[in-house]
């Protein structure tokens, strides 16, 4: 009695488990662990299963795909043919078993070996040869989400079939080339804003958005693997139906080689394992398919998996070097990464020499030094890894590393984020991020000078034009070297931006106080800074006791601005803003009432009539506050076209949604 205790506990503990990771990975986009770990759970729990058939049911998840279809990324949208996944062999005894129970029943059947891509599954309907839908796995079973709009505009999506047969449904998968992924991740830092693990989960997240441009900027791929179900046409085997699918144009899964025996299904599999590194996108396994038709409607499926498949997945592979230093770089947000440098060694064909350790908690729970000898593995075939450090090699003059608590770049003092694990360098004229600290200064919300975009800083920049700040107002006295140097255009395009840069002088002290780019002073803040404070140099010589007074302002934001005003770097920029002219007193502007004071709002999407700024602006003279973020504390959305990412977090917190006409219809009432 207490054996079966035991084993019930086991399996539920498993259970729990494994539903846990089936959530983070198929709904979030966001797995905590490994695909190799998770599948080693997944095998655990099978094993338990089948030695104590009693207890397995319906609800496991050995029976079920594992995902469901969540209503907020598009309309439900009923499966004609079941997406289900694939049954999973981890080596070369269970991919010949696999091949002799085929022959056994079909001793002629021939088999489609694919390289699987680690991506999502994506279903395509046509219909009189024109792309009519596009759908996601979901649960696999009943549902998928509706995502056409966002396949039409990926690139490798075919809208018009050459055939134009009755109806065809094809199945894919959605991936990102390395190059594309590692871009976004790049934009991603640049913008500070959380980067994704990895393709996979950027590549899912991306096909779930509610802003179709944002699919189109993160230039997904699609792979087609299948055709689901057809009228109007027939196929005998799968090599066909691929056949007659490129003479469409449709981009098929590279490299499928048509096989008969066991021994050439594994060199296939053993092939495409040693090339994987040298694919432009993640490969997760090799997937071993009968070829014919008929075979597989004679195998059929059970509720999860179809019997005459399986999916060959790679163990890690991994490797023993050196760590011989940690070097720390510095972004363009201020984050500061570390990064291990050792001894260069093969994996997955591609040459390994660093790998990134994220953060000081990462290094800390791996307890990793120089000099350690570690095991390092490519994450999704792609991305190195340190695994973990073998203490029983460790040197006795191996110490503990810690980020410096100086930025590496500039000298400036160091802090870790409170709501993540980063590291970020406080000064805001450090070389590294120079560029991003010029951008945000230029920026609507703050200087607003309009023209004066990423490219025209990164040149001024490296043509050594502007060192900080206050370097854009001399800009003036080179009008003739850029005009020479067409660094900004010819004489038009350049008399047109200093024109710009000149009046944004005239700009009010809120704007100025917002392009400092002070730690925890955005726009709102800025906003009550300059209601407080008569002018910069009274700011500049505030105590905390007046500043903890100022709406909007904690004790953090309080340390961070007196710590900007107590800068030697920062003073002679200042001098030198001031010297340029820039206005440095707070110009008392329009107020039209407190008809929506006490209440914040936030603003998104393209509104009928009025610019988002221009709505702010009518909101803050009213009394209100206006955020960039939806959070709790939100009173409503005001959501115009193409709302996107705040409408659907305004609705989970169930915050009231106005649009132009009823904020406008708001404050008249009152």
């Amino acid at each position: 009695m207490e054996k079966n205790k035991n084993i019930i506990s086991q399996i539920n503990s498993l259970k729990e488990k494994i539903q846990y990771h089936n959530e983070l990975y198929y709904n979030q986009d966001n797995p905590k662990i490994s695909d190799y770990e998770y599948d080693q759970l997944l095998l655990e729990l099978k094993k338990l299963e089948e030695d104590n058939p009693d207890y397995i049911n319906e609800n496991s998840p050995t029976q079920n795909v594992g995902g469901k279809a969540i209503r907020e990324a598009g309309i439900l949208v009923k499966h004609n043919v079941p997406m289900l996944s694939l049954d999973d062999v981890f080596n070369k005894e269970e991919v010949y078993a696999f091949v002799e129970r085929i022959k056994k029943e079909r001793k002629d059947a021939k088999f489609i070996v694919e390289k699987k891509i680690d991506g999502l599954s994506l279903s395509l309907r046509y219909r009189n040869g024109i792309l009519e839908q596009g759908v996601t796995r979901g649960d696999g079973i009943n549902f998928g989400e509706d995502v056409t709009e966002n396949v039409m505009v990926i690139s490798d999506v075919v809208k018009e079939l050459k055939d134009k047969i009755p109806y065809i449904e094809l199945r894919g998968e959605v991936y990102l080339k390395t190059k594309d992924f590692e871009a976004i991740n790049n934009r991603m830092e640049e913008e500070g804003k959380k980067l994704f693990a990895n393709p996979r989960n950027c590549a899912a997240g991306t096909l779930r958005q509610l802003d179709s441009k944002v699919v189109k900027e993160r230039k997904l791929s699609l792979f087609v693997f299948n055709v689901q179900e057809a009228d109007g046409i027939t196929f005998e085997s799968h090599s066909e139906s691929f056949e007659w699918l490129k003479k469409q144009g449709i981009k098929v899964i590279e490299g499928y080689k048509k096989c008969e025996t066991a021994d050439e299904i594994w060199q296939v599999v053993t092939e495409i394992g040693e090339n994987r590194g040298k694919t432009p996108y993640d490969i997760d396994g090799a997937v071993v398919k009968v070829d014919s038709l008929l075979d597989r409607e004679y195998f059929g499926t059970t509720s999860k998996v179809p019997k005459w498949a399986v999916a060959y997945k790679y163990p890690p592979e991994e490797k023993e070097t050196i760590i011989n230093d940690i070097r720390l770089t510095v972004g363009r947000s201020g984050r500061i990464t570390p990064t291990a440098i050792f001894k260069p060694i093969r994996l997955c064909g591609t040459k390994v020499e660093k790998a990134t350790l994220h953060n000081q908690d990462r290094i800390d729970d791996l307890d990793v030094r120089i000099g350690d000898t570690i095991v390092v593995r490519k994450a999704g075939e792609i991305i190195p890894e340190v695994v973990t450090v073998i203490k029983d090699k460790r040197p006795a003059e191996a110490i503990p590393f810690v980020i410096s608590n100086i930025c590496p770049v500039c000298g400036a003092p160091t802090v870790k984020d409170l709501d993540s694990a980063a590291t970020r360098c406080t000064g805001i004229n450090c070389p590294a991020q120079l560029s991003r600290h010029i951008i945000n200064f230029a920026s609507r919300n703050a200087m607003d000078i309009k023209g004066f975009g990423e490219a025209y800083i990164e040149k001024l920049i490296k043509e050594g034009y502007i060192k900080d700040i206050s370097d854009i107002y001399y800009l003036k006295d080179f009008r003739d070297e850029l005009i020479e140097k067409g660094l900004i255009g010819k004489e038009k395009n350049t008399d047109k931006l200093l024109k710009v840069i000149e009046a944004s002088k005239e700009n009010n002290i809120d704007r100025l106080i917002t392009g400092f780019g002070i730690n925890n002073i955005g726009p709102q803040v800025a906003l009550s800074i300059k209601n407080r404070f008569e002018n910069i140099n009274e700011l500049r010589n505030a105590k905390y006791d007046d500043l903890i007074k100022v709406d909007d302002i904690g004790e953090i934001s309080a340390k961070a601005i007196i710590d900007f005003f107590n800068n030697q770097e920062n003073i002679e920029i200042l001098e030198k803003l001031e010297n340029a002219g820039v206005n440095f007193i707070s110009q008392k502007e329009e107020v039209l009432g407190n008809k929506l004071e006490g209440l914040t709002f936030v603003i998104t999407g393209t509104l009928p009539n009025m610019g988002r700024s221009e709505m702010g602006d009518l909101i803050k003279k009213n009394g209100g506050k206006v955020s960039g973020s939806v959070s709790k504390k939100t009173n409503y959305l005001v959501a115009g076209e193409n709302a996107g990412s705040k409408l659907t977090k305004a609705n989970e917190l169930d915050i009231k949604v106005l649009s132009e006409a009823e904020i406008l219809e708001m404050i008249n009432r009152f």
